[in-house]
């Protein structure tokens, strides 16, 4: 029971940690900052837009406006002109000029008013504009800063993934494997050299007299008996061309040194015997 809430408690601790990291993410509220920046300058663009057509809208209608408070001061010259050149009568150019002066007052009223939005529209398009430039800068700031946090998290996340793993790293247990390998190695190196040492125990005396004569000892131990037969034979036929006396006192001789030595001394007598003849 207790073990099943502990679970639990540290399942939603885990979740709570989780929440906590990602509202304290300076990444992802990097981003989100740019992403707030980004609208702003949006709506600031927007405005700006705005604002600049009104501007340009007045200064054509101040223009227009302008012109017409013009053509209208022009129009009454020129009636008055008329009335001195007699195309028409004084009462006439009076009335028709102090009517168009009525108009060109009127005009001006409006070419006063464009006046005015059009000096109220300058600064806040300068200002606006100033603004919108401000917004463009912070935002390459704070990108930049992004690509900086974001190369200093991946630095940092890869930093803490290889700690935590030296960190569960038992060295205690690491060292026990080793030992118990040491030991396994050491047990199959004495069971080699006990194996090596019954091959050894086996070995017959004519394995061991081939070991140390080395290759090829038996052909020259079967050269060497036919030569001693071919030496034997020779020694024989020598003794059997000298007189009867000396082969029979030779013979004895021989017979009896021969029962007097070794196999070995014999064959040594008989190497002997026939370098002489």
């Amino acid at each position: 029971m207790f073990g099943w809430l502990k679970r639990l408690f540290g399942i939603a601790q885990a979740e709570a940690h989780s929440a906590i990291s990602k509202l304290e993410d300076p990444v992802k509220m990097t981003e989100q900052g740019i992403r707030d920046l980004k609208n702003d300058l949006n709506k600031s663009l927007q405005s700006l837009a705005e604002v600049k057509a009104m501007h340009i809208r007045g200064k054509k209608e101040l223009e227009v406006a302008s012109q017409r408070e013009l053509d209208y001061e022009n129009k009454a010259i020129l009636l008055l002109q008329k009335a001195e050149s007699g195309e028409i009568s004084p009462q006439e150019a009076d009335r028709l000029a102090a009517q168009a002066l009525t108009k060109k007052e009127q005009v001006g009223k409006t070419v006063a008013a464009h006046r005015k939005n059009v000096k109220q529209y300058a600064p806040m398009v300068k200002k606006m504009e100033t603004n919108v430039q401000q917004l463009k800068d912070q935002i390459l700031s704070w990108e930049n800063e992004l690509k900086t946090l974001k190369a200093r998290s991946r630095v940092s996340e890869a930093t803490s993934k290889l700690n935590k793993q030296m960190a569960q790293i038992d060295s205690t247990d690491t060292i026990a494997r080793l030992e118990r390998m040491r030991e396994k190695v050491s047990e199959q190196e004495a069971l080699a050299e006990s194996y090596a040492d019954i091959a050894d125990a086996n070995t017959s005396i004519d394995d061991e007299i081939d070991k140390v004569l080395g290759p090829g000892a038996g052909e020259n131990s079967d050269a060497l008996a036919k030569l001693k037969a071919k030496m034997s034979t020779e020694s024989l036929k020598s003794a059997g061309s000298k007189s009867p006396e000396n082969k029979t006192d030779s013979k004895a001789t021989q017979e009896n040194k021969t029962g007097d030595l070794s196999d070995l001394e014999k064959l040594k007598e008989k190497l002997k015997n026939t370098k002489e003849n």
